[in-house]
């Protein structure tokens, strides 16, 4: 089936996410299907698996339970200096010191997303005082910023008049590189990692913020992104593990699941924000990539169980199951059945 038309799509399984997550918070990797408890948890995973959670319409079961372990992390991650801890033992110490890497930006953008979507009043209220003592610092990084400010989008659109947001909004957004004149490059001379998330946070930021020229930016940098990750064939061909310099093409490798996850997460911020079905056929182009429209023709998760595959391999893929892959599988299943409807 072409990856732009409109398949009936079911929700993905949280039985592997169930699976992988105990009250201490997400096991980051897994061997096979396996948690491995030696690695423990990561604030980075948690942040990513409460937004699935809380974005997820159909209520699976046990819903409530993951919510709650995933907000406990963040709001024990989030220290009294606004800084984030990322590493957490099985037996549930932190084993680093707050900073605000990507996993202060993923903290903020999970919380954001609660603050926006979860049913549960008490979690909103919880997920909004761990936001307001994570605002009040900011990241030189470029993907720090760029996650925070999807999340602080979020709860901009909750609440509006929200200071606190505003200004930290402003703040990450001005991290964010652009491609100079209007042009549809990207700003970076490689790509890297959840690159995507880029474009989304102008996107996202831009709207929020009543900046058309920053909101343009982003739907040009997502468009030019697009371009660069679509094969000859078609399919998404993600940047690989090792990045991607500017005019290198054919397959790269080890492709990992959060590529397409942002590039989705990416086209539905614009198609939610412009209402144009371009980006919900772009989404279905990231979601048939998990379903094996990719380089190795293989699919990438397990409808069964929702666990995703770690990643694209030359001539297969990785059989471990950890959270970011099967959080990515989840997310691009949701953005998908949203897509999904505009088609229809």
């Amino acid at each position: 089936m072409s990856a732009v038309e409109a398949p009936a799509i079911a929700p993905l399984s949280f039985d592997h996410l169930a699976a992988l997550t105990t009250p201490k918070g997400v096991h980051e990797h897994a061997l096979l299907r396996e948690p491995r408890l030696e690695h423990g948890y990561c604030t980075d995973d948690a942040a990513r698996a409460l937004t699935a959670v809380v974005r997820e319409p159909t209520r699976p079961p046990g819903a409530g339970r993951l919510e709650s372990a995933y907000i406990d992390l963040l709001e024990s991650a989030v220290s009294t200096s606004g800084a984030v801890r990322n590493r957490r033992t099985e037996a549930g110490a932190w084993s680093d010191e707050p900073t605000t890497g990507d996993w202060w930006g993923r903290a903020i953008g999970g919380l954001g997303a609660t603050v926006r979507y979860s049913r549960d009043l008490g979690h909103r209220s919880r997920a909004l005082r761990a936001f307001l003592r994570a605002a009040v610092r900011s990241s030189v990084d470029v993907r720090a910023s760029a996650f925070a400010a999807i999340g602080t989008a979020d709860v901009l659109r909750a609440l509006p008049d929200a200071t606190a947001a505003r200004v930290l909004l402003i703040d990450c957004l001005a991290r964010i590189p652009r491609v100079a004149d209007g042009g549809h490059g990207w700003p970076e001379p490689t790509l890297r990692y959840a690159n995507a998330a880029l474009c989304e946070a102008l996107i996202a930021g831009g709207n929020a913020l009543g900046r058309r020229e920053t909101l343009d930016e982003g739907l040009r940098m997502l468009t030019g992104l697009i371009a660069v990750e679509t094969s000859p064939r078609g399919h998404l061909s993600v940047t690989g593990s090792a990045g991607r310099s500017i005019g290198v093409t054919g397959p790269l490798w080890d492709q990992q699941p959060i590529e397409p996850a942002a590039i989705a997460d990416a086209c539905a911020r614009a198609l939610e924000v412009t209402g144009d079905r371009r980006w919900a056929r772009e989404v279905l182009r990231a979601w048939a990539w998990f379903e094996g429209d990719n380089d190795n023709g293989i699919r990438m998760l397990d409808e069964t169980t929702g666990a995703g595959f770690d990643g694209l391999v030359p001539g297969g893929r990785n059989e471990n199951c950890g959270a970011e892959s099967t959080i990515s599988a989840i997310r691009t299943n949701q953005n998908a059945r949203v897509a999904a409807r505009w088609l229809s």
